[in-house]
């Protein structure tokens, strides 16, 4: 009878997991995806997760490479900048020496006929009644006082003081200073003054009645008076002033040389 039963009971089992397997077989694989799912919603936030932190983790390591590299980068173009800016201030020391050597060569083949000392200008002293300079050659070099000195424009002034190794110069613009003068054109004879008037101009007085004196007319000088040579560039008329008597008109003269930029002369020692 027990017999009977236990074989009845492992049928019945049989049965059910016949069911069973024919039930899974022949599921709706949309069932399945529902399942797929369910594992999905779960699994998948923690996989993103870990993969972001993966990630991160890889870029601020990469940030920390380029850091270094830009830090490098950055001292080798500071290096660079360095030297170029050393190069470029030789650069322009060259050039100034070159611009020099060319003002003296075009002293020296303008003014030829005369022996002549090249010189800096190393001080200047303006005020509103003097303009003095001061170069840097003196009695060691044969400058005496009274020597003419010269730019390649024209004249500058003379020699008034030195010492061993300087020499202070007079300009024609100082109020002090007086340069007999003639005209050009007509080599009429006039004296060229420093001004208060007209800063950093000459005025030309004692104009003869009979000279025809007009803007743009060149002025020398006149060779007299004792310090000047004759026929040195001066400047030109810029405007001619007349007064109710004819023989106290007078002319602005703009000077060929100009003082503020003026930094290389020639010194005339015969």
């Amino acid at each position: 009878m027990n017999k009977k039963k236990t074989g009845i009971v492992g049928i019945i089992i049989t049965v059910i997991i016949l069911i069973m397997l024919v039930f899974i077989s022949n599921m709706n694989l949309e069932n399945l995806s529902y399942i797929e799912n369910a594992v999905s919603a779960v699994v998948m936030p923690i996989q993103n997760g870990l993969t972001y932190l993966k990630n991160k983790i890889s870029r601020n390591h990469t940030f920390f490479e380029d850091i270094n590299k830009l830090q490098q980068e950055n001292e080798e173009l500071k290096s660079k900048n360095a030297e170029l800016e050393k190069n470029l201030r030789e650069l322009e020391i060259v050039k100034n020496e070159n611009t020099t050597l060319k003002e003296y060569l075009n002293l020296s083949e303008q003014y030829g006929n005369y022996e002549t000392k090249a010189a800096y200008i190393i001080n200047k002293d303006y005020s509103n009644y003097s303009n003095i300079f001061i170069i840097n050659i003196g009695q060691k070099d044969g400058i005496k006082p009274n020597m003419t000195v010269i730019s390649e424009k024209g004249l500058v002034g003379y020699v008034i003081s030195t010492t061993d190794h300087t020499s202070k110069v007079q300009t024609i613009i100082d109020t002090a200073s007086t340069v007999s003068a003639t005209l050009s054109s007509s080599k009429d004879n006039l004296i060229c003054k420093g001004t208060l008037e007209e800063s950093g101009s000459l005025r030309a007085t004692y104009v003869p009645t009979t000279a025809s004196i007009v803007q743009g007319d060149k002025i020398e000088t006149s060779g007299m008076g004792g310090i000047y040579p004759k026929g040195i560039h001066i400047g030109t008329v810029k405007k001619v002033v007349s007064t109710k008597n004819i023989s106290d008109r007078y002319a602005i003269i703009e000077p060929a040389v100009n003082f503020d930029k003026v930094d290389t002369v020639l010194v005339i020692t015969k």
